[in-house]
């Protein structure tokens, strides 16, 4: 069993926080120091082609919503630690009045998540999704539900959709559930007047695992209105998180350690790697085609392990190709290899704050981006950057070694790292090792460890002061669950609305998973609804789900690892741009 210290143990202090004018005019600086390494132009902000973590994050997706995995999480599970969780969300922007059609999954689709545990690049088991539509009325009816629909086989859901989940492992393929129902698109509190209970009658458990599929809140929270350089210094809407109001679709699965882990060891062997992808029947239009996998005619077109990779790492001429990319390829396609040994970001922020860049070439981003973390993780020129050993799948008793080892971008989770207790939103930065990126917990604040992170708080263990109030987003602007699947209700009132207003689904019960503990800021419950707008004093959670609340107190103790999480994610080089709200014509 891998052996875990912590190389630093400083005292907190209070988080202090600039004046706005102040906090706001450093963050623009960072927004051009992004923008700029992108291409040297704020136009490619207005370009349409917007991002956070993987939503519509290259050309050719953007243009395909059904096939875009937006988000992936992985972390053991809070209420159930013999279990890990796994989430991945699809479909960004889904206005909830997006009728009469609403959001479906593709039917000529595959939805999979691909565990790595020995550490060959190549995907050990793969749990797959693919769903099958019904419609009971199709010639005399346009809605999508002809009545109030209070549970999952009333004929009053004109429209529904099913699914079969496949387990492969060892080159054998096992149905797992057949014709399961999905949760379907929460229309309203007419036609829903209880989607809780729906959400509830979706989960399904068939003997040791349990899955999920069907519409939720859009687990990602951060505020992008700081990245649109457009707008100038116009920066009153810091801290409002911009995909409040927003759904997405989501499958949820939670196994038990010992099915992920390499001969089934999960104690031997408690390190795997995880990213999702999206596989089109006959798709060579919607992908990069050339060099894409492919499987059984199926053409894979969307890819996400760690978040924001394709974003900020990634250049844009090989995006496209990324998504249709095996994790077994990753080390060679050398521009990219190189964006990470080399970054741009670091330069100019040293330039803009005088913070200086860190030495090249970065073995340390290379040991996070392609390695996992492990004391004898190497770069290529063969020295040890970080000497922890956290989360690399050489930590397994039957993990490769050597050549065998391939690099690759996963999201790679220990799972013999137990859930914390009052889980930081900082994750490893807080010295918190089961948040990112050890796995990632639907709480971790990936934008603040980023911002934070490139400005150099990894090394001096403490909060750069004037980005200590970060993005002003510290939480989602709906509560987790407390169990599975975790991510919260859909909303089902309009994203645009004015001022917000209560929404009737939005609260988690004890039928489809309680709500997180309400703390200052947080969303509020009245008589069953939560309010889900405003997040904009929204304050550091305090706990709740192993999903990650919990917030940073200022100076923060750091591990080492830490100065790689910001190369991770931002010093890598690369763009954050504006995501535009979705048309509906």
């Amino acid at each position: 069993m891998p052996r875990f210290t912590n190389a630093a143990s400083s005292p907190a202090a209070n988080r202090g926080r600039r004046p706005r004018r102040m906090r706001a005019r450093n963050l623009l600086a960072v927004a051009g120091a992004l923008t700029i390494a992108a291409g040297g132009s704020s136009t490619l902000v207005g370009a349409g082609v917007g991002s956070a973590s993987s939503h519509r994050e290259a050309p050719l997706i953007a243009g395909d919503p059904r096939a875009d995995n937006t988000d992936v999480y992985a972390f053991v599970s809070p209420d159930k630690p013999d279990t890990v969780s796994l989430v991945g969300n699809w479909i960004p922007f889904e206005e909830p009045n997006g009728g009469p059609n609403f959001y479906p999954f593709a039917t000529d689709a595959k939805y999979n998540f691909n565990i790595d545990n020995d550490g060959d690049a190549v995907a050990d088991v793969v749990y797959s999704w693919v769903f099958k539509n019904t419609i009971r009325d199709d010639a005399g009816h346009f809605l999508y539900n002809t009545g109030p629909v209070n549970k999952l086989t009333d004929e009053t859901l004109n429209f529904f959709q099913t699914y079969e989940l496949t387990r492969t492992a060892g080159g054998e393929t096992k149905s797992i559930v057949k014709d399961a129902l999905v949760a379907p698109s929460n229309v309203g509190p007419a036609s829903m007047p209880d989607y809780a209970a729906l959400r509830q009658e979706a989960i399904r458990t068939v003997g040791d695992l349990t899955t999920f599929a069907g519409q939720a809140d859009d687990s990602f929270f951060l505020d992008l209105r700081v990245f649109d350089l457009l707008y100038g210094t116009n920066l009153k809407e810091t801290g409002q998180d911009t995909l409040s109001g927003f759904n997405v679709n989501t499958i949820a699965l939670q196994v038990p350690k010992s099915d992920l882990a390499a001969k089934g060891d999960a104690e031997g062997n408690p390190v795997i790697g995880v990213w999702s992808t999206t596989l089109r029947k006959g798709a060579s239009v919607f992908s990069s085609a050339e060099g894409a996998a492919t499987a059984d005619g199926f053409v894979q077109v969307s890819r996400l392990g760690n978040p924001l990779v394709n974003e900020v790492v990634v250049p844009l001429k090989f995006k496209d190709a990324f998504n249709g990319l095996t994790p077994d390829k990753d080390a060679t396609v050398q521009p990219v290899v190189d964006k990470v040994l080399d970054p741009i970001v670091p330069k100019l922020v040293e330039q803009i704050y005088g913070v200086p860049a860190p030495a090249t070439p970065r073995n340390d981003l290379f040991e996070i981006f392609l390695t996992g973390i492990c004391k004898e993780c190497k770069g290529p020129d063969g020295n040890v950057a970080l000497p922890i050993d956290l989360n690399s799948q050489m930590l397994n008793k039957d993990g490769k070694k050597g050549a065998d080892f391939r690099p690759s971008e996963m999201l790679r989770l220990n799972m013999s790292i137990a859930p914390t207790a009052n889980p930081n939103r900082l994750g490893v930065l807080a010295e918190d090792l089961a948040g990112f990126p050890n796995g990632r917990r639907l709480g971790d604040d990936v934008v603040d460890i980023a911002l934070q992170a490139v400005e150099g708080a990894a090394q001096s263990g403490k909060l750069v002061e004037a980005l200590a109030a970060g993005d002003g987003v510290n939480q989602n602007d709906v509560a987790f669950g407390r169990s599975f699947p975790y991510v919260a209700l859909p909303h089902n009132s309009a994203a645009n609305l004015a001022g917000g207003r209560p929404n009737a689904n939005a609260s988690e019960t004890a039928r489809g998973g309680a709500g997180g503990s309400a703390s200052p800021g947080a969303p509020t419950e009245v008589q069953g609804a939560q309010v889900t707008r405003d997040s904009s004093q929204a304050a550091a959670p305090a706990g709740g789900v192993g999903a990650g609340g919990g917030g940073a107190a200022g100076r923060l103790p750091v591990l080492p690892i830490t100065g790689a999480v910001g190369g991770l994610m931002l010093a890598a080089a690369g763009v954050m741009t504006l995501r535009k709200r979705p048309s509906l014509g």
